[in-house]
């Protein structure tokens, strides 16, 4: 009894994080526990339960979105993403960063029955269009959560003077309410000032810094920047990670385009273009495939040819890069 009860303890718990395979592992234990002590029928019923869940597409347990009310609505946009993880192209090392978070989120409550904090503070930095806000709406879609959105320039352009108590309001709802908070325009509030305005700007990154360090492990609280250059160096070890993005290599920005472009690239050949692609974002290649697309399917048919994506990146990129 003393294994069955592990078990289901272990079931419990995946189940409640998310953590669907470990979830069917420990039930396929399970039955074949049963299937030693000669339960064939029971065995038999429980692998067929596991085989008929794996086969169903994945469901998000998002409930209602909780709307943001009172002074946290004038702060946050919130939204409920569906971008699953395999939507986002990045290069290897920086994907099995964002899996580690993934899982060690899903296994927060054993991490954190031993004394451990999941990664739930993360700096995201690199050019625009790269792939930051995506990842946040992965992490939220993957974990089942809603997404807050903060607005950094405007919430200090907005609220000049009261910025401190306006990001206290954020973070006790971090406190409240498990779910991907994402402080966008980050240099915003981390630039390394100089001026005038340099006693105003470093209580503000103060503040920041004393609720980021508080901030609970049930929520992941993400910062993303444009310009790493410009954050002063001591925001880097406030965070648990730092997650740098760059523009997409040849064979990214191919699997990017035919990402967006789905059915219709099928059979299309994207080889040799990385001349066209050089330079361009990951939020610019999802432009040009969706060109590319709506003028196939404008002309009635239902296949992209290779001098359709030609001409769309030459388009785009004569529109990005001057």
């Amino acid at each position: 009894m003393a294994g069955l009860g592990e078990q289901i303890t272990a079931m419990v718990r995946s189940h409640a994080s998310g953590d669907d395979s470990t979830f069917y592992s420990v039930a396929l234990q399970v039955a074949a526990k049963e299937a030693k002590r000669g339960h064939h029928v029971l065995a038999g019923d429980i692998k067929k339960a596991v085989d008929a869940s794996r086969a169903q597409p994945p469901l998000r347990n998002v409930t209602s979105l909780d709307r943001p009310r009172g002074d946290l609505a004038e702060l946050v946009e919130a939204s409920e993403p569906d971008v699953r993880l395999s939507d986002l192209v990045l290069p290897r090392e920086l994907h099995d960063q964002v899996v580690q978070v993934l899982a060690e989120q899903r296994q927060r409550r054993v991490l954190l029955d031993h004394g451990f904090a999941p990664a739930h503070r993360l700096l995201l930095e690199g050019p625009p269009g790269t792939g930051k806000t995506m990842t946040a709406s992965v992490l939220a879609t993957e974990l089942s959560l809603p997404m807050y959105t903060v607005r950094l320039d405007g919430l200090l352009s907005k609220f000049m003077g009261e910025t401190a108590g306006k990001l206290r309001t954020v973070f006790d709802a971090v406190a409240r309410h498990r779910a991907v908070y994402l402080f966008d325009e980050f240099d915003a509030l981390g630039a390394d000032r100089s001026g005038n305005d340099v006693g105003e700007a470093r209580r503000i990154l103060n503040s920041f810094l004393v609720f980021l360090e508080d901030a609970s492990p049930e929520s992941l609280v993400l910062a993303a920047t444009n310009h790493r250059s410009i954050l002063d160096k001591a925001l880097f070890r406030r965070f648990d990670a730092v997650l740098a993005y760059s523009l997409p290599d040849a064979r990214q920005a191919t699997a990017v385009m035919r990402a967006r472009l789905g059915t219709l690239a099928q059979g299309t050949s994207m080889a040799k273009l990385g001349a066209l692609t050089e330079g361009l974002s990951h939020a610019e290649l999802v432009k040009a495939a969706e060109s590319a697309a709506k003028a196939v399917l404008m002309r009635g048919k239902t296949r992209v040819e290779r001098d359709d994506v030609v001409n769309a990146l030459t388009t785009r990129r004569a529109a990005s890069l001057g």
